[in-house]
């Protein structure tokens, strides 16, 4: 049975509202869903999957730009992530597979959304593919993720504005001071951003010049399975 919403945030309860890709496993477009219907664990157990897309900002001094994720967040609130992750919408311009084009432009909307950062500081061309990952993550009884997810890295100084409904706090990160925090227990860390972090991305944050030698563009990751 659905969960009555009227509990949430109504700003977030709003964005449930949005229409995600529904795809196979070999990412394959089969239909679209809204948010809620997608983050709902009881349609989860059943196999629906859609696209989404993880951003790994970096600054001049090669930090990495974290974020907290707003205590009023549906599903994981209050844990801290990468940059940036949504999802693409069933929408003409978020819908097109070349180049990678429909997440690219997917993840600078939600750049500008959720931490303020201008479309101009953050080039479409600029966006770095690097792969995809496939895994599951429950939050909580109710809600979870079900995604393959398209993994991307800009490097770029940028401006930012937070959007306090989506971001309750940010910070610039170096790779030691991100692993201390992994081996601090007490700071709530997203399933997807910990599979990322163990797989890939200290290997990545070391090739930062030479992206070009990091990319897998045509395997799909499954994780955490």
């Amino acid at each position: 049975m659905a969960p009555d919403l009227k509990d949430y945030d109504e700003e977030q309860v709003r964005l449930m509202e949005e229409m995600c890709i529904v795809v196979d496993k070999d990412d394959n477009q089969i239909g679209a869903e809204s948010k809620k219907t997608c983050h709902l664990m009881e349609n989860i157990d059943k196999g629906l999957l859609h696209r989404a897309f993880s951003v790994f900002l970096f600054d001049s001094q090669n930090r990495l730009l974290l974020q907290q994720r707003a205590t009023e967040k549906i599903t994981f609130p209050d844990m801290w992530t990468n940059t940036c992750c949504s999802h693409p919408l069933n929408t003409p311009s978020e819908l097109v597979l070349k180049d990678q084009l429909g997440a690219r432009t997917a993840s600078q909307r939600k750049l500008e959304h959720e931490l303020g950062i201008k479309p101009e500081q953050v080039p479409l061309d600029d966006f770095k593919f690097l792969t995809r990952i496939h895994y599951v993550a429950p939050s909580n009884g109710t809600w979870g993720e079900h995604e393959i997810d398209y993994i991307f890295i800009i490097r770029a100084d940028v401006d930012l504005d937070v959007n306090p409904n989506e971001v309750r706090d940010y910070k610039w990160v170096t790779p030691d001071e991100l692993r201390a925090m992994f081996n601090d227990t007490s700071i709530p860390m997203t399933p997807w951003f910990k599979l990322i972090c163990e797989t890939f991305l200290f290997k990545w944050w070391s090739n930062l010049d030479d992206l070009e030698s990091q990319k897998d563009v045509d395997t799909i990751h499954r994780l955490g399975f």
